[in-house]
């Protein structure tokens, strides 16, 4: 009887070393990043692998030297998934994995309550211009210049749902190459997966406005579980 109680004791002590060891003692994500940007407010989005439409947006900010969870969402990907950032194609819906800035907010609606994030309105005359050929190449244009074709362009105010506030992703932004892709954002929700952007519900979207401070250098990592495009890599 005394020995069935001793076993009885080890196994449960090492029941509970097991589960102490879980992943909810792993370091939160951004820990695990090999880069959040330098600021002290970062979006993670998630996908399981690269073949996947769906994951999760978590918002984190530094709190104590630590980050910690701001907030969650179920997120939406590229039709046909997710592909590295550095060989995406245009036109692939594929939604570029990397690490990237967050340079201003955009929307048809106002902006959220507390907003302090850079924040244009978009209006009938304002494009977004994936024209390879132009000078504009994904830049915003207002009024859409010639150069920039309208077949090859996005006309903002005509995605009522989709742009009532997005977040301009930083991706072939700075200094863009030509056919690899143009108008990545993060905005809301349509009816399904997105033609490369990531997406979030309405609510989500704009409590993420009003969270984003300029002033704490938010950016955005994207990416997948494991493999050639995990997350952590970026």
């Amino acid at each position: 009887m005394r020995r069935s109680l001793v076993t009885a004791a080890v196994l449960l002590a090492l029941s509970l070393g097991s589960l102490g060891a879980g992943p909810s003692d792993a370091p939160p994500l951004p820990d695990r990043l090999a880069d959040t940007g330098g600021g002290t407010q970062l979006i993670t989005a998630e996908a399981p692998d690269t073949g996947s439409t769906t994951g999760t947006v978590t918002w984190w900010e530094r709190r104590g030297g630590r980050w910690a969870e701001a907030g969650s969402a179920p997120a939406r990907f590229g039709a046909n998934g997710l592909a590295d950032g550095a060989t995406r194609e245009q036109g692939t819906s594929t939604t570029p994995t990397g690490l990237y800035d967050l340079p201003y907010a955009f929307g048809i609606e106002d902006a959220p309550a507390g907003t302090t994030y850079p924040y244009r309105k978009v209006n009938d005359d304002s494009w977004w211009c994936q024209d390879n050929d132009s000078d504009a190449y994904n830049r915003w244009v207002e009024p859409r210049p010639s150069h920039c074709r309208a077949a090859e362009a996005e006309h903002l105010v005509s995605y009522g749902t989709q742009y009532a506030r997005a977040l301009v992703i930083g991706f072939n932004y700075d200094r863009p190459v030509r056919n690899r892709g143009a108008g990545i954002f993060l905005h809301v929700n349509g009816r399904g997966a997105t033609a490369g952007c990531v997406s979030v519900p309405a609510d989500a979207m704009a409590e993420i406005l009003a969270w984003a401070d300029p002033e704490r250098r938010p950016h955005i990592a994207v990416g997948t579980n494991s493999g050639p495009t995990a997350i952590t890599r970026y």
